[in-house]
């Protein structure tokens, strides 16, 4: 089968789970025998991210930008756009991502949405070229339903091609416009649905809740989970000592990392648990600053400033390593988890999650037995599930030796894209 996977870039600027979804999807069915090509939009994909045999840079944020507020760069020649799309200029400007004003992402958003109507028309009728001079895809994965302004004019210009549509952690974006660009984001989006083949949702959980959003009907909504190349992780020869809770996730307010520091606060006070370390990574971006440093006071504040680390945008060899550092690792997420590629890393390496009884987490914990769940949003409620697991060790190793044999059994990256090409093959009958 012959594939082209469309997939919005971060530029190296922070943990991007949908791109690392897309990324292993890519290179199993590579390895399986079929043809893909990865084409990145907006920004460069990361390092990591990058699975070779990437395209050109199509839909460049500057660009996008430009033509959203200046009518005279709709016009502007290749030339001048090819300046703004350089490489270099957009991992700059990707370092900036989340500065730009809740209104203008809005007006963004219902303009790319419009397709061959909006602003970015420009950037689409070059996309829609490009791919017309290559040999015809039987099947376009775009990686998110916010590309789906672009479908009709896809399928037009090669001839009927199949589009198909991956499903996971839009409703963060969109939930956090502007009362009034959001209803109509969420209207758009569903008018633009009815222009899909096929979508696929990451868990059961987001599936239910695109499928109101959308008004998607049954028959074109199906559930694959995320999966790992499981042979690239391995967990620690022996557990930490002191222990160590650790955070995998983008560190902003709605994942929860606040809830995490204030149940490490109350852990500490516990005279088992006072050499207890706090270990957080994943994304950071200049509009998570002010947040993350609130944590470095409140930690500072209660005197444990020491005993926590908080490391931003490790690349993947040194996620692993942090990984196999840690005890149990918990991401307090306040809305619900869509996907939960952290949960899988995690447990791959050994290492057992505390999670919420919310979003994905309670099917990953249910499908793997790696875990525990507690009740979302209370610091104390964490807190407790956390003192529970830690000081009982023999538990501990258990559940991560489970998690573990179960994520090697049930979420390799060759399974989850097996399972993918048999949608789109029914799809294209």
């Amino acid at each position: 089968m012959k594939i082209v996977q469309l997939t919005p870039g971060t530029g190296d600027a922070f943990y991007c789970e949908n791109c690392l979804r897309d990324r292993e999807t890519v290179r199993a069915w590579r390895a399986m025998g079929h043809d893909c090509l990865m084409v990145p939009l907006y920004l460069p994909l990361s390092m990591e991210a990058d699975a070779g045999g990437t395209g050109p840079i199509f839909f460049g944020g500057v660009n996008v930008y430009l033509q959203q507020h200046l009518a005279l760069f709709r016009h502007t020649p290749r030339w001048l756009d090819r300046l703004f799309d350089a490489r270099g200029l957009l991992r700059r400007v990707g370092k900036l991502a989340g500065m730009t004003s809740a209104s203008d992402l809005g007006r963004t958003t219902l303009s790319m949405l419009d397709g061959q109507n909006g602003r970015q028309r420009k950037e689409l009728k070059r996309l829609v070229e490009w791919l017309a001079g290559r040999e015809r895809p039987d099947v376009v994965v775009l990686s998110n339903a916010l590309l789906l302004g672009m479908v009709r004019r896809l399928k037009e210009a090669l001839g009927g091609v199949k589009v198909a549509c991956l499903l996971q952690d839009e409703d963060e974006f969109v939930d956090a416009l502007g009362d009034e660009d959001r209803a109509r984001v969420w209207a758009r989006m569903a008018q633009r649905a009815a222009d899909v083949d096929v979508f696929v949702a990451t868990s059961r959980h987001f599936a239910e809740l695109m499928r109101e959003r959308l008004n998607l009907p049954a028959g074109r909504l199906h559930v694959v989970h995320v999966a790992l190349p499981v042979e690239e992780y391995e967990p620690a020869a022996s557990p930490p000592d002191p222990p160590v809770i650790g955070f995998l996730s983008r560190m902003c307010r709605p994942k929860g990392l606040d809830l995490l520091a204030e149940a490490f606060i109350r852990l500490k006070a516990t005279p088992e648990l006072r050499n207890l370390k706090l270990r957080a990574a994943g994304g950071k971006t200049a509009a998570d600053d002010e947040y993350v440093g609130s944590i470095h006071k409140r930690l500072g504040a209660a005197g444990m400033a020491d005993d926590a680390e908080l490391l931003p945008n490790l690349p993947g060899e040194q996620r692993k390593e942090f990984l196999r550092s840690l005890s149990v690792l918990s991401v307090p997420d306040r809305r619900g988890e869509a996907a939960g590629m952290f949960i899988l890393e995690s447990l791959a390496c050994g290492v057992p999650v505390v999670l919420p009884r919310t979003g994905a987490a309670p099917e990953l914990v249910d499908a793997t037995g790696g875990g525990v769940l507690y009740e979302p949003n209370d610091a104390d409620s964490l807190a407790a599930a956390l003192k529970e697991l830690l000081l009982d060790p023999a538990r501990m190793g258990e559940l991560g030796r489970r998690g573990r044999q179960a994520v090697i059994e049930n979420f390799r990256a060759s399974r989850a894209a097996a399972a993918l090409l048999e949608i789109f093959e029914r799809a294209a009958q």
